[in-house]
């Protein structure tokens, strides 16, 4: 598995992509990416060389959150990325009401129209449910199949 601890360098690139897409100023942690897209946020007390010692007796991914993937120059944070940085996003959000959320969390596109495009931030009252993509007249979901709700689940409740 190709792993990579981002440097400082590195980082700034990723943090700048996400100020323009969603106006956040700072990565409060490090990051180390697994193949060419995947980001997963670490400690930043854990250093490389205790990423390398790990790798040879653990699964990777099991000592990050996954937090975000780099898509054709964009970063499309995943839920946990949405959370972690919560306090700081500020631009390209969409709030969702209670009928939308219900599709959003059993995994369904939305159709409708944000007057935005590419990856925005999905939002339901003070909760954020993760990255869609829009496109003129729909949002596409990223909800990873067993995370989605199934329809007799759904219930406001869960949201709170």
């Amino acid at each position: 598995m190709n792993i990579q601890f981002l440097n400082q360098n590195e980082k700034n690139k990723i943090t700048e992509k996400l100020k323009e897409q969603f106006g956040i100023e700072k990565i409060p942690f490090n990051l180390i990416k697994i193949g060419q897209e995947r980001i997963m946020a670490i400690s930043e007390k854990i250093k490389k060389e205790e990423i390398e010692k790990i790798q040879n007796i653990a699964f990777i991914e099991g000592i990050g959150v996954y937090f975000a993937k780099e898509i054709e120059n964009e970063i499309r944070l995943s839920i946990e990325g949405t959370h972690l940085l919560k306090e700081q996003i500020s631009k390209n959000i969409f709030e969702l009401n209670e009928k939308q959320a219900e599709q959003w969390m059993q995994g369904n596109e939305l159709n409708l129209s944000t007057g935005k495009k590419g990856f925005i931030i999905i939002k339901f009252n003070d909760d954020f449910l993760g990255t869609g993509k829009a496109s003129e007249n729909k949002i596409g979901n990223f909800i990873p199949k067993n995370r989605r709700l199934k329809a007799r689940e759904f219930n406001y409740q869960y949201l709170q």
